[in-house]
């Protein structure tokens, strides 16, 4: 299997090889982060890429959305649209690697785009990163897990297999509003820590 770490990543911004990067905020996430109140909210967007979520929450008065990925491209690159966001929350790391608490982690695209062998891990770790009560939400690929990737697929069952054990499952759902390209083939997803 591929590995990917930081160089492969780099590479694929380098070479505009990022096939799942839609270029806006996508639907069901923007839905989700509409309906949010509270504009102080401490919010973490792992591997986020380009970052459109975290530009959009920002456009939207969040005050404090932190923005990690392992490539500096896709920061740099959210850094070149929004120029104003804080230099401070746009964070060049491994993910593993990550500090902090957070009310909210949106995750989009990262999961599916980790070694399936890190998927304990991760779910340890988001449990880490959320303070109390704090909420893990966002979208799942639904679909048959594959050797090759990224992206990796994963289905519901083994979802709920890997998180019930550290967070309450408020929501696991086929998601209803997905780009057309994804449609049927993604869960929407809002789980607390336990």
């Amino acid at each position: 299997m591929t590995n990917l770490n930081r160089d492969f990543w780099e590479n694929r911004y380098a070479n505009s090889d990022i096939g799942w990067d839609i270029g806006a905020v996508s639907t069901p996430v923007k839905a989700y982060i509409d309906q949010l109140r509270n504009k102080k909210t401490d919010i973490l967007i792992p591997g986020a890429g380009n970052a459109y979520e975290a530009e959009y929450l920002f456009q939207k008065g969040f005050q404090s959305v932190t923005v990690i990925d392992i490539a500096s491209k896709p920061l740099l690159n959210l850094k070149k649209r929004v120029p104003e966001f804080p230099l401070n929350k746009l964070i060049q790391t491994d993910f593993f690697d990550c500090q902090g608490q957070f009310d909210l982690i949106i995750e989009q695209t990262f999961f599916c785009a980790l070694n399936p062998s890190l998927r304990e891990r991760y779910v340890l770790k988001m449990n880490q990163l959320l303070k109390q009560k704090g909420k893990l939400a966002g979208l799942l690929f639904d679909f048959e897990i594959t050797e090759v990737g990224p992206p990796f697929g994963g289905s519901f069952d083994e979802y709920q297999s890997l998180f019930e054990p550290f967070f309450l499952i408020e929501k696991l759902e086929r998601c209803h509003n997905s780009i057309p390209p994804r449609h049927g083939n993604e869960l929407f997803f809002i789980f607390e820590k336990k």
